[in-house]
């Protein structure tokens, strides 16, 4: 329907069920409140709707029809009905400078970055990051400097000391599941006994449930295609439900930290599952909260609903949480939470920009892109045995003419590991292990393939002796689309397993540095005399 159409219709409705007042001669903002009003009316009897039966009633449906008519539904009212200013004004004519004088007002010449000696994304030339800050958390090599040169090393990831390998294995050879002893061991900076872990999962389970209130306004009311925006969302709901939101004591930390391993995995499940109902048009249906289970069972407990998982199944998504639970403060969302948490703001609020770092396509979303280009290339290689076949089409991807044309082959390279990922070579072996249980061994067998012939490919293309290894990316949407996990997800179970990093990097920042982030820049613009308005 054309917006002008659903316009007439709505102040034809408001007309007939007000005060019979002309609908131009009402002013602007109060007949914009007048159809807010309405909308928000006719929505909360659709919810009473959905208590009595749902939508499928006849008098359900009576609602659902004219809630279209009105241009809205159940699932799509939090959307703006204004459109944006360059819609309805265009961005030309006196507009232009507006909307296209960025390139010239905000690009900073290249040289200029040279001459000043800056630290372009706090990296230094060789491409290593800049030192900003000291931990104990965790170390993540990849590399050695030896006189002023990077010298390519085996990778290690070490939690509090302890190599990440060895704390997978220890886990799965015990046949429990590893997470939580991840999370204790990030937070409190031990391993845990038998009896502080049983504490611990508890102190989680018991926060599995939320708040009846809450529920109210999540998800339906905050539903979005981006589960990470539900999620930031929610988090900063929950700052509401808090007696002492603002309370920074260690007690309080931790209290919020516990607090959120037990409901997002809930929050992001209920919030994926609300979107598909919503695309189906159909109703929600969320099992009841089971303190007993691990995080990587409480999600594909939502998610498969009366399918129900198997312990392998949530045994590799345990692994895939372990491995994604820490990895040093320089990545772009633990440095984000340290720099909001350094000014000593709320945890909600800094848990809530890590999670608006890690949604951008330069950090969490890598994932999700092996999927698509390991699709693209299972789709135009014929015979993924043939290795002449498949280095052809990978070397069309380098050279930028095949897939999406950025020159790119994802899960290859890494900004710190150098010869290899730990973090890869786990997950590959137990990757393997369901890969072969399910039969999706051939897909497994390509991007084995491509993680050996990939490297050297990027090589001999580029021109370069630089040591290339597959990161973690490259099998983990192979594994989350084993589990069935949808790509919506993705990123949000990535954000899960790395909250008990960043609560940890929070703590540290706030009890140990002490000191608001503050680097500085330095600006190269000429001064210039004020010019009335009207002589411009």
């Amino acid at each position: 329907m054309a917006a002008n159409e659903v316009e007439k219709k709505k102040n034809t409705a408001i007309n007939k069920n007000h005060n019979k007042q002309s609908a131009h001669s009402m002013p602007a903002d109060e007949r914009a409140d007048k159809d807010m009003r309405e909308i928000s009316r006719r929505l909360k009897r659709v919810k009473r709707i959905e208590a009595d039966g749902g939508l499928d009633t006849p008098l359900g449906e009576s609602v659902r029809h004219r809630l279209t008519e009105t241009g809205t539904s159940a699932f799509d009212h939090m959307r703006d009905p204004y459109p944006m200013p360059s819609e309805v004004m265009g961005t030309t004519g006196v507009a232009d400078q507006l909307y296209h004088g960025m390139d010239k007002v905000n690009k900073v010449p290249a040289k200029l970055y040279q001459r000043y000696d800056v630290k372009r994304g706090l990296r230094n030339s060789d491409g290593s990051g800049v030192l900003v800050g000291l931990t104990t958390i965790s170390n993540v090599h990849g590399y050695n400097k030896v006189d002023g040169w990077v010298v390519p090393d085996e990778g290690r990831l070490t939690l509090r000391g302890y190599d990440i390998a060895d704390l997978v294995h220890g886990a799965t050879n015990e046949d429990r599941f590893g997470y939580e002893e991840v999370a204790y061991l990030l937070l409190s900076g031990s391993l845990p006994s038998a009896e502080e872990l049983d504490d611990f999962k508890a102190r989680i389970g018991m926060r599995r449930q939320l708040p009846d209130s809450f529920l109210r306004g999540f998800p339906r009311a905050t539903y979005s295609h981006s589960i990470m925006n539900v999620l930031q969302r929610a988090t900063l709901m929950l700052y509401a439900f808090d007696p002492i939101p603002d309370d920074t004591s260690p007690e309080h930390e931790i209290d919020v930290a516990v607090s959120l391993l037990g409901r997002w995995p809930r929050m992001a499940a209920v919030a994926a599952e609300a979107y598909r109902a919503s695309e189906e048009n159909r109703q929600l249906l969320v099992p009841p909260a089971r303190e007993d289970y691990s995080m990587a069972e409480t999600v594909l407990d939502i998610l498969r609903g009366d399918e129900g998982f198997s312990v392998d199944e949530a045994r590799m998504l345990d692994v895939m949480l372990m491995l994604h639970a820490e990895h040093g403060g320089g990545n772009n969302s633990t440095f984000t939470c340290r720099v909001l948490s350094s000014s000593a703001t709320d945890a909600y609020s800094a848990y809530a920009s890590a999670l608006g770092s890690l949604k951008g396509p330069k950090h969490g979303g890598a994932n999700a892109q092996v999927s698509h280009m390991i699709d693209n290339i299972a789709q135009n290689v014929n015979d993924w045995d043939d290795e002449d076949e498949l280095a052809c089409y990978l070397t069309r991807i380098l050279k930028g003419d095949a897939f999406d044309g950025s020159g790119l082959i994802y899960g290859l390279g890494h900004a710190v590991y150098s010869k290899t990922d730990p973090r890869a070579e786990v997950v590959r072996t137990y990757a393997e292990k369901l890969a072969y249980k399910k039969g999706d061994d051939g897909r497994l067998g390509l991007i084995k393939s491509i993680e050996r012939m990939g490297p050297e490919l990027m090589k001999e293309v580029r021109g370069t002796d630089k040591a290339i290894c597959a990161n973690i990316d490259l099998y983990s949407g192979f594994v989350y689309s084993m589990l069935g996990v949808p790509e919506e997800l993705y990123t949000p179970i990535f954000a899960l397993a790395r909250l008990a990093g960043w609560a940890s990097h929070r703590m540290e920042e706030m009890y140990g540095a002490a000191r608001i982030i503050r680097p500085a820049y330095n600006s190269y613009m000429t001064n210039q005399a004020y010019v009335p308005l009207a002589e411009r």
